[in-house]
């Protein structure tokens, strides 16, 4: 079985966090899925934490999906070793890296969205 983890960078305003948590929740409602929420800091549970609910919940193969928008330091250096990490902490679990959401095409259409919204305020 599969666990996700929607991984954020983490914020002082715990609202942020919790709006991730929510995306998170939202995934996971969205099918029979197991998603956790994880912060690289600022916020709990770190990616450990968060591998460790999904393995106790099941998982044999946790799939990391950024909540980040672009392929920055965070994404290049910290997540790669954060999954290593983690991997070996649980017994070698096996654990993938998805890209983050530049390029996805719905990134565009949300973009578009918030656009129209505001010219429907104006």
């Amino acid at each position: 079985m599969t666990g996700f983890v929607v991984f954020a960078h983490g914020s002082r305003v715990e609202s942020a966090n919790q709006a991730v948590r929510d995306v998170a929740s939202k995934m996971a409602a969205g099918g029979d899925r197991m998603v956790e929420a994880a912060f690289l800091e600022l916020g709990m549970p770190d990616l450990s934490g968060a591998t460790e609910l999904l393995i106790a919940r099941g998982a044999q193969r946790i799939v990391v999906v950024p909540y980040f928008l672009t392929l920055g330091t965070h994404m290049q250096r910290d997540l790669p070793r954060l999954a290593q990490e983690a991997s070996r902490a649980h017994g070698d679990i096996e654990m993938q890296v998805t890209a983050p959401l530049d390029g996805h095409p719905a990134l565009v259409q949300a973009l578009l969205d918030r656009a129209s919204e505001a010219l429907d305020r104006a």
